[in-house]
Parts: C-alpha cells; structure tokens; sequence
C-alpha cells in the first residue's frame, strides 16, 4: 500500500482514439492530476497504429516522468520505448514477457477475480496483479472482484495490486483502503470533462 494510505492513480487510454484529438485530453488530465502509470490500451492490432500512437503517449508520460505500458503487446514494448507491458491472460505470458524485456522492465498482469490466477501471476514475477471489474453489470454478469477480495491479497500477499474496471465512486469507496493503484479509462474518457470525472473519483478515495 501507498505510505499515505491512498491509491495511485493509473489511466488506461481508450480502445480507440484520434490521435490529436485526444492529446489534448490526456495533457488535460495528467497536468491535473497526479498519476503514476499511462497503459496504451488500444483495441487494434495493427503495428503501424500502435507505434503512432506509442510515440504520442510516451512523448505525453515521459514529459511528466509517468510510466508508460501497452496492453498485450509486450513484443512491441521496447521496440516503442514504453516501460513494459500489461497482460490480460493472467500469467501465461509473464515469464515470456519477463524474459524478452528484462528485469527493469514493468510486467504486469490482469487476473480477473480468481485469487489463484492473481497468485500465479505473482509467484511467476508479475510486478502487480490486477483485479476487477469492481461490480457486477450486464457485461461483467460471470462475477466481479469485492472488497473482500482486496483485502485479503492486501493482508496476504506483498505483491501489488491494482483494481479497474467498472470503477464508480461507491466501488471505489469499498477498495480503496485495500489497494495500491486504480486503474481508470473509459470510466473518465466516455464523459465530457475527464479531468473533472476523475476528480470526482479521487474524492471517493479519500
């Protein structure tokens, strides 16, 4: 946990964007807020649209010294000059990951609500362990990672842990005290004042 005791913030881009127009959205939320991690989280797997947009996210973070992963695609992390990677497949690719980036690298991991995929991740080097969504909704209807759940990998396990998606203020209230990063994206990217919806956030931390 964070030595004050509140959770770092980590933003997640959009599964698609414009590059310039959302540049400035990004530059808007990140001078107004403090944040310690930036994923590239783009749904396409086209390389060329990756790169162009790698290059204008890690301009963006590293400006602000900001930490910045894609998602996935860890083959592409150092070729684009990013930080490391985020994958979603709990932890079949981490050692892979590990292996091809070395061990400066950030190698994370998302592992949905299973406490044993969270701790393989961990046990096979994940840097943090993701849980989430944080409720239940009709896209996420398979279950949904509870405060219980955070709390016990805080009181049980030192690696850590980061809690996304589906993140509104009253499931943010009920983890915040057990994690130590919250990833947010389209929660803040989906609205019309980012910068203002992830103010209203960070108050649920608080």
């Amino acid at each position: 946990m964070a030595d004050d005791d509140t959770p770092r913030i980590y933003i997640n881009t959009p599964p698609d964007f414009e590059l310039a127009a959302f540049r400035p959205r990004l530059e808007a939320v990140l001078d107004a807020h403090p944040v310690a991690c930036l994923r590239l989280a783009m749904a396409t797997r086209d390389e060329e649209r990756l790169a162009r947009a790698a290059d204008m996210v890690r301009e963006v973070g590293h400006a602000r010294d900001i930490a910045v992963v894609i998602d996935r695609h860890w083959a592409l992390a150092e070729r684009l000059g990013l930080d490391g990677v985020h994958l979603p497949d709990g932890a079949r690719s981490v050692r892979a990951a590990r292996k091809a980036l070395g061990s400066d690298a950030i190698v994370g991991v998302f592992a949905g609500h299973s406490r044993h995929d969270g701790m393989t991740a961990g046990e096979a080097g994940a840097d943090y362990v993701a849980f989430g969504p944080l409720r239940e909704t009709a896209l996420s209807s398979d279950g949904f990672a509870g405060s219980d759940l955070f709390q016990w990998w805080s009181e049980m396990i030192e690696v850590p842990v980061v809690a996304e998606g589906e993140v509104d203020a009253a499931s943010l209230a009920d983890c915040a005290p057990f994690v130590d990063f919250v990833a947010i994206g389209e929660e803040i990217w989906r609205t019309d004042d980012p910068v203002a919806a992830l103010g209203t956030l960070r108050d649920a931390m608080v």
